[in-house]
């Protein structure tokens, strides 16, 4: 799937001046409107050599940046997506006026704040919003890659977002932040390259996958190869799994919220159903919860790629920190800067515990509850919570 609707203007890696995307003026709070770019962070001459021992001579890397960089710098702030996300992380675009996913915490004068940081956000590998993925064109044949995608993990993530910062002219990052997926590109970072980071805030994540997040993504990769559309994942970009993947979309929904919030918004509602009607009319009505994860199947199916979902869950079970690390209290006692690790009282999907246990090990970490009903998707919903930690863990130097 390309990056749809956006824009992405295309740059040579090394080519730093025309990669800075500068947000025009705009309201107060805001970072006003964006350009998306594109950078070629690997070529025949500097393939990038995969973890599991694949290797692609071509990569692009889809990113945002709002603010400026210092000219040390060294006042930079790397925002990492969740598992469905992009690099539209803040701001508006010209052809799409949706603020990014996080928008509430970045712009001037916002938790992050971009009169004083340098923010970047960058469409991971293996995306499918512009970034080198399942969904791209294999240089080989012509075609999409598709199930031939080589197999890459958050380590192989972490490092074509070493290459785009690089080449941004990024030496050292003030901070790494993200949730979910991104919390575990958080903890790589930490680990990989603890040199260039000096403080980590890492979200609703622990420190490897654990068998119930293995399970539940294996019974939603099933539902998309269940699908006769799925054609062992050759299927033409216009015509994928839908049905299959509406279905991952909705087991996936499921785990992202609890059942204090689901039972709050839905209760036993039905569609349709009112105080006049008959009572065998009224159940002859769907439940409003049913109508509400088809309606989020549709929706991830227009702007997603079911190829792209299953290489980044298989990505996401791969994830263990301590991987030929050593013992993993060795890998987090090792992790000696600044971290806020927050965990979310309600997340059924990375339970609070995970996140306390990051805390236990790591010598120089805070720990904050986020108190919501709304699961694990709190980090997306409780913007004030997120956003007075984080302006409290970003106010040092």
């Amino acid at each position: 799937m390309s990056s749809g609707s956006r824009v992405l203007v295309h740059a040579t890696w090394g080519d730093h001046a025309a990669l800075l995307a500068r947000a025009s003026s705009g309201p107060q709070g805001s970072v006003g409107r964006v350009r998306p770019l594109l950078l070629d962070v690997a070529t025949p001459h500097a393939p990038l050599e995969l973890q599991r021992g694949g290797r692609l001579e071509r990569v692009a890397v889809a990113y945002e940046t709002y603010g400026e960089l210092n000219s040390q710098g060294t006042n930079a702030v790397l925002i990492e997506h969740a598992l469905t996300g992009s690099a539209h992380a803040a701001g508006v675009t010209d052809r799409e006026d949706v603020p990014g996913w996080w928008d509430p915490l970045v712009g001037p004068g916002k938790a992050i704040d971009t009169r004083r940081f340098f923010v970047v956000c960058s469409n991971v590998l293996g995306g499918c919003y512009g970034t080198t993925g399942p969904s791209s064109i294999d240089p080989v044949t012509g075609r999409p890659y598709g199930p031939d995608f080589p197999h890459y993990t958050v380590r192989d993530m972490v490092a074509v977002q070493h290459r785009l910062l690089t080449a941004l002219g990024v030496k050292s990052l003030r901070a790494v932040v993200g949730g979910s997926m991104g919390g575990m590109q958080v903890l790589e970072w930490a680990v990989t390259y603890p040199e260039m980071v000096r403080a980590i805030a890492p979200i609703a994540i622990g420190a490897r996958h654990s068998a119930w997040a293995i399970g539940l993504n294996e019974v939603a990769r099933r539902a998309i190869t269940a699908d006769p559309a799925w054609q062992g994942g050759r299927y033409p970009l216009e015509h994928q799994p839908e049905t299959g993947l509406g279905l991952a979309r909705a087991i996936a929904m499921l785990t992202y919220r609890s059942y204090d919030s689901l039972e709050q918004k839905f209760g036993r509602e039905r569609v349709g159903a009112s105080e006049e009607a008959s009572a065998d009319r009224a159940l002859d009505a769907s439940f409003q919860i049913a109508s509400y994860l088809e309606y989020q199947g549709v929706k991830l199916v227009k702007r997603f790629d079911a190829n792209t979902y299953l290489s980044l869950t298989r990505a996401m079970d791969d994830y263990d920190l301590s991987e030929g690390r050593g013992s993993l209290t060795k890998v987090l006692t090792g992790i000696k800067m600044p971290a806020l690790v927050m965990g979310i009282d309600s997340d059924v999907l990375y339970p609070e515990s995970e996140a306390k246990a990051l805390v236990e090990r790591m010598p120089n970490a805070r720990y904050v509850t986020l108190s919501s009903p709304h699961g694990h998707d709190a980090f997306l919903i409780e913007y004030p919570q997120v956003a007075a930690q984080l302006r409290r863990f970003l106010e040092g130097d």
